[in-house]
């Protein structure tokens, strides 16, 4: 068992070290930090940890499945799912990324660590591959901008990963469980890093905030309208958002269709952002974009209704592709949307003007860093002779 551990070890070491070499002859991208980077950084921007899925995404259905029917979708993907969601959406943003997660060691696996570590330059050496364990996966089925899910997968041993002392980074983003703490969390805020909570249903039907025992050591707390008025007790969004401050700096509540509320308590500052109007062709995954463009506006020290009206954005961009990591936007995704918009005729200039500050953060030619990769209907074709 040790030398098989320890041959992992090393199998990680060498992929870490051959992905940043990689990653050092690609051409750079946009750099949000650029201006606020020093010598005594943090290694990495963000850390993240949870479970890495392999996502089989079909789009394309005129409805949702009927009992004893058989359907078929117009579209499929493949790509990795669940945390990888949010590790891929903050790296193509430019924040320096680190995911532990455990991967299991048959060809889904292999393809969501090929994905996230050369694909997307994403810091995998917390990570680690569990001999035996076969990869979660998730079938997912989109239509009229919902999608129904059904998941299948197993509990890897506990110690792997072991994320108990996560990497030093300026930021993390923590998904809270209500009724269980995360003792990496707390360290991490005891190390100067800025824990972004979010949270998935209550499944307990408690919705007690008392619940969530690592609330206090987040920056920010990113609910969606029903879990904020649930945990509040209140029947307004923006009144959640106003009594979630008494238990943490930052709420942020997404409004679905309406955009977003959110609330700083430190500054008094309080924004709404309406959301863009997009054909949405999978969902998938949007609500990790979203909070990946709250995190990298929050450490670029922008405006809160700057850093609403980004996430707002970058969550739109990816509803209108296949699935949820590869959805995610990059910085030339951005650039292209921004150049397209000043160019419709009759544009409201005033709704314009809510996205004037990214004039300074995409340059004319930026260009993409690589091909940003999509989901694709298969995993792996055999090499011919």
């Amino acid at each position: 068992m040790a030398s098989t551990a320890s041959t992992a070890s090393a199998a990680t070491s060498e992929k870490a070290h051959k992905a940043h070499t990689e990653k050092a002859h690609r051409p750079a991208q946009v750099d949000p930090l650029a201006a606020l980077r020093t010598p005594d950084d943090p290694p990495w921007d963000v850390y993240l940890t949870g479970t890495v899925f392999l996502d089989i995404v079909f789009t394309g259905l005129d409805s949702a499945p009927v009992r004893g029917t058989e359907s078929w979708a117009r579209g499929m993907g493949s790509s990795p799912g669940g945390v990888a969601n949010m590790a891929t959406a903050l790296a193509r943003l430019g924040l320096r990324t680190s995911l532990a997660a455990a991967f299991g060691d048959d060809h889904y696996g292999e393809y969501c660590w090929d994905a996230l570590e050369q694909g997307e330059g994403i810091d995998l050496s917390p990570s680690r591959t569990v001999p035996g364990w076969h990869s979660p996966v998730t079938v997912s089925m989109a239509y009229d901008g919902e999608r129904t899910m059904v998941s299948h997968g197993h509990e890897p041993p506990p110690e792997e990963p072991a994320p108990t002392h996560p990497p030093r980074a300026s930021a993390a983003v923590a998904s809270l469980t209500p009724g269980r703490g995360a003792p990496w969390i707390a360290e991490a805020a005891r190390g100067g890093t800025r824990v972004f909570g979010d949270v998935g249903w209550d499944d307990t039907g408690a919705w007690d905030l008392a619940a969530l025992p690592d609330l206090r050591h987040c920056e920010a707390f990113l609910p969606n309208a029903e879990e904020a008025m649930r945990y509040t007790g209140t029947d307004c969004p923006r009144a959640a958002a106003h009594a979630l401050t008494e238990h943490v700096p930052v709420a942020v509540v997404t409004l679905g269709a309406q955009g977003a509320y959110a609330v700083d308590r430190r500054t008094g500052e309080a924004a709404e952002v309406p959301a863009i109007a997009v054909e949405a062709l999978d969902p998938t995954g949007a609500g990790d974009v979203f909070v990946a463009g709250f995190v990298a506006g929050s450490l670029a020290g922008w405006p809160l209704a700057d850093r609403l009206a980004f996430a707002g954005l970058t969550a739109a961009l990816s509803v209108q592709e296949f699935g949820g990591s590869l959805s995610a936007p990059g910085w030339a995704e951005v650039a292209a949307w921004w150049r397209r918009v000043q160019s419709v005729e009759g544009q409201d200039r005033a709704a314009l003007q809510r996205y004037a500050f990214l004039a300074d953060l995409v340059p004319d030619e930026l260009v993409r860093p690589w091909p940003l990769r999509r989901a694709v209907p298969t995993i792996g074709f055999r090499r011919s002779a």
